[in-house]
C-alpha cells in the first residue's frame, strides 16, 4: 500500500481507507492491516485506484454486488453490475452453497483459488468463517493433488517464480512484485512437497496455501505476504516429459550452483525488504533444509516449518496429552519412525523442553528419544555412516532392524510417525504399543492422508479403544464398541500463523528456540476439559484466530525478553495488541 497522496486523474476515484476515519461512508473501524502490522512511517490517509471496470477486476478492492448504490455512482460502476445490491454475508452463503455442490475436492480447491483472484476479502471471509471445512481444501490434503496437477490447472501466477534464468537479476525480479512492504515470504524449491516428492516448479501451491493461512488464521495482511518458488529444475521424469509442465526442463542443479542462487535470493530479500522480513523455508529436501536453516538462522529472520513448526505443534500435542496418559514429559520414552527434518526437529524440541523442565543437559534428555530410519534403529555403531542431523540420536544399543522389533525392545510410551510412508503402523505395531501401555500415545503425522502411517480407525480398533491418537491430515470420528472417538489433527496451521504474527508485531530480527517452546506452551494451554473429555489433544480449529492471538502474544513476549524485538516500547497487553493487529476481511466502505 503506497503511503503517498496520489493526484486525481480522469477516471480515477479516491478510496478513503483512513484507519480512524469518521467521514460518512468512510471506514468506521480500526483495521489492523493498516496500522499495527504496517511497518511504515506515513499513514496512507487516502490514495486512489482505478475506478469502474478496472476496480471490478482488482481482487484487493473488488466487492462485486456488495458495492452500494452510492459507491456505484462515485466509482463509475453504473451499468457494469446487475441492479441488485448484496451483502457480504449473502455472498458468502451463496459461494459456500456453490462449493458444497462440487463432489471432487480439486474442484473445490480451484473454486477457492478463483475466488481469491477475484475478490480477496470474500475469499478470506469464507476461509475464516468455515475454517474446519475449507482448511483441508486450501491446504493439506487437497493442495497436494493441486501441486501434482498444477501445470494443467495453472491460470494466473500467484507469486514469484525465480529460476536459474534469473541468476544475477533476483533483486530486479523482487522489484517486479507490486507490493513494497512485504513482511512474510514463504519459499520452496519444490523438491519434497508433502509426502509426494519432487514436484519442481509445481510446488508453488504450497507457498500460496501457507500464506493464505498466514492471513486467515494469523491475521497477517495479504498484501504483506509473498509466495516464492525457486526453480532449479526437477528430477521427476514424469514432469520433465509432461507437455504441460510449467518449470525448467532440466535435472536439478546442486552444489555451488544451487547454493549461489539461494544466497543471491536471501541477500536480495534483505536488501529489498529489510532485516525484519520473515523467510519461511518450505518443503526443501533434508540435505538442503538443515544447511539453509543453519546458514541463515544467524543472519536473517528465517523459519523452517517442516523442522521447527512441526516440532512445535507436536510438542504442544504431547504436553497436552500428558493430562490423558499421565506422567511428566521426562517420564516418557519416545520412538520415532522417520529421521528426516520433521522427525529430528520434533525430537530436538521435545528434548529441549524436557531439559528445561528437569534442568538436566540436553545430551541426557535426548537419551529418552529413539529414532528408526529406513535402515532400522539409529544406534552408536552406525554413527560413521549417519548424516550429521541424525548423529545426536545414535544411542548405545544393539542394532535393531525393524519398527516392530524396536517397539518390543525399547517399549516406548509414545510412537511418532514422520516417515512419509503410509501404512507403516501395522496391526502388530499398534498391538505391541498397547501391550506395553494402558494408554499409548500414537501420532501418525505424515501428509497427505494416503501417506499417513495409520488411520484413526486402525489406531482405535487395533488398540481396542485405548490409544490417544492424532494425525497430520484430518480423520472423521470413529465409532468402536458403541463409543465415538475423536482424533486431533497435529497440523502446523495451529502454530506457524500465530508464530509469524508474533514475530511481525514485535519486529523480531531473529528466531530463537525459546520462541518455539513459547508457541508450544501457549497451544497446549488452550486445550480445555471439554476437549480432553473427547480424547482430543488439540483445541478445535474453529477457535484458531483466538489461538493464534495467544500464540503471537507468547512469541512476542519471548522476543522482547530475549532482546530480539525492535517494535518499542513493548505493548502492555500483548494478547489485545495481537488481536488489534489481525487483518479483518470485512468489506470497507468507499467514499
Amino acid at each position: 500500500m503506497e503511503s503517498t497522496l496520489k493526484s486525481l486523474r480522469d477516471g480515477e476515484s479516491v478510496l478513503d481507507l483512513s484507519p480512524r476515519s469518521t467521514v460518512s461512508g468512510g471506514v468506521e473501524d480500526v483495521y489492523g492491516e493498516d496500522r499495527a502490522t504496517e511497518d511504515q512511517l506515513v499513514t496512507p490517509w487516502t490514495f486512489s485506484v482505478a475506478s469502474g471496470y478496472s476496480l471490478l477486476r482488482d481482487p484487493q478492492y473488488n466487492k462485486g454486488l456488495a458495492f452500494t448504490e452510492k459507491e456505484r455512482d462515485a466509482h463509475y460502476l453504473r451499468g457494469l453490475l446487475p441492479p441488485s445490491c448484496s451483502t457480504q454475508q449473502l455472498q458468502e452463503k451463496k459461494l459456500m452453497n456453490n462449493i458444497r455442490q462440487y463432489e471432487v475436492p480439486l474442484q473445490k480447491y480451484m473454486a477457492m483459488m478463483d475466488l481469491q483472484e477475484r475478490n480477496e476479502r470474500l475469499f478470506y471471509k469464507l476461509l475464516i468463517d468455515n475454517v474446519e471445512e475449507l482448511l483441508p481444501i486450501v491446504y493439506t490434503p487437497v493442495v497436494g493433488e493441486a501441486c501434482q496437477k498444477y501445470g494443467s490447472i495453472f491460470k494466473r501466477p500467484q507469486g514469484l517464480y525465480i529460476s536459474l534464468k534469473e541468476k544475477g537479476k533476483i533483486l530486479e525480479v523482487l522489484k517486479n512484485w507490486p507490493e513494497r512492504s512485504i513482511q512474510v515470504i514463504v519459499v520452496t524449491d519444490g523438491e519434497r512437497i508433502l509426502g509426494l516428492g519432487d514436484l519442481g516448479c509445481q510446488g508453488m501451491g504450497i507457498p500460496v496455501g501457507k500464506l493464505a493461512l498466514y492471513t486467515a488464521l494469523g491475521g497477517v495482511r495479504p498484501s504483506a505476504c509473498l509466495p516464492v518458488t525457486i526453480d532449479v529444475g526437477t528430477n521427476n521424469e514424469q514432469l520433465l516429459n509432461d507437455e504441460f509442465y510449467i518449470g525448467l526442463r532440466q535435472k536439478r542443479a546442486t552444489g555451488k550452483e544451487y547454493y549461489d542462487l539461494l544466497h543471491e535470493f536471501m541477500a536480495a530479500v534483505k536488501q529489498n525488504y529489510g532485516e525484519k522480513v520473515l523467510v519461511q523455508f518450505e518443503d526443501f529436501a533434508n540435505h538442503n533444509a538443515f544447511e539453509l536453516l543453519a546458514k541463515y538462522g544467524t543472519t536473517n529472520l528465517v523459519f523452517n516449518d517442516d523442522i521447527q513448526g512441526t516440532a512445535s505443534v507436536v510438542l504442544a500435542g504431547v504436553v497436552a496429552a500428558l493430562k490423558l496418559i499421565g506422567g511428566t514429559l521426562a517420564e516418557h520414552t519416545f520412538l520415532f519412525l522417520g529421521a528426516g527434518e520433521a522427525g529430528t526437529g520434533i525430537a530436538e524440541l521435545i528434548a529441549l523442553e524436557m531439559s528445561k523442565q528437569t534442568k538436566t543437559p540436553i545430551e541426557e534428555t535426548r537419551k529418552k528419544i529413539w529414532l528408526v530410519d529406513s535402515k532400522g534403529l539409529i544406534v552408536s555403531s552406525r554413527a560413521n555412516s549417519l548424516q550429521h542431523f541424525k548423529k545426536p540420536w545414535a544411542h548405545e544399543h544393539e542394532p535393531v532392524g525393524t519398527l516392530i522389533d524396536a517397539v518390543k525392545v525399547i517399549k516406548p510410551t509414545v510412537l511418532i510417525g514422520s516417515s512419509g510412508v503410509g501404512k507403516t503402523f501395522t496391526k502388530e505395531v499398534i498391538e505391541a504399543m498397547t501391550s506395553n501401555n494402558e494408554k499409548p500415545l500414537i501420532l501418525a503425522l505424515s501428509n497427505p492422508t494416503s501417506q499417513s502411517e495409520c488411520t484413526a480407525e486402525e489406531a482405535y480398533t487395533w488398540s481396542e479403544g485405548r490409544a490417544i491418537f492424532a494425525s497430520g491430515s484430518p480423520f472423521d470420528p470413529v465409532e468402536y464398541n458403541g463409543k465415538v472417538y475423536y482424533s486431533g489433527q497435529s497440523n502446523n496451521a495451529y502454530i506457524f500463523p500465530g508464530f509469524g504474527l508474533g514475530l511481525v508485531m514485535s519486529g523480531a530480527i531473529r528466531v530463537h528456540d525459546d520462541m518455539l517452546l513459547a508457541a508450544s506452551e501457549s497451544l497446549a494451554k488452550q486445550v480445555t476439559e471439554k476437549d480432553y473429555a473427547k480424547g482430543l489433544t488439540y483445541p478445535p480449529f474453529s477457535d484458531i484466530r483466538k489461538i493464534s492471538a495467544n500464540i503471537a502474544a507468547n512469541v512476542a513476549a519471548k522476543a522482547y525478553e530475549l532482546g530480539l524485538a525492535t517494535h518499542l516500547p513493548r505493548p502492555e497487553n500483548l494478547v489485545k495488541y495481537a488481536e488489534s493487529c489481525m487483518y479483518t476481511p470485512l468489506y470497507r466502505n468507499y467514499r
